[in-house]
């Protein structure tokens, strides 16, 4: 994502900074612990498509349950 766009967008929660996930790709709020997807190089900045990083990743739930 190009710098100077990054530079202008905020947490449509708190208003505050963005980092960006360049493996998740996706763009992280970390005073809301959420996580904004980037979907065909757009921003969905919509609190119900966010991901808590709170939240158990799925892939570690499959090797708790062995």
């Amino acid at each position: 994502m190009d710098t100077r766009l990054m530079d202008l967008l905020v947490c449509p929660l708190c208003k505050g900074p963005l980092g960006h996930d360049h493996a998740t790709h996706e763009l992280v709020c970390a005073a809301d612990r959420l996580a904004f997807p980037i979907r065909d190089g757009i921003a969905v900045m919509l609190e119900s498509e966010a991901r808590s990083l709170d939240a158990t990743p799925p892939s570690a739930d499959a090797t708790n349950a062995s």
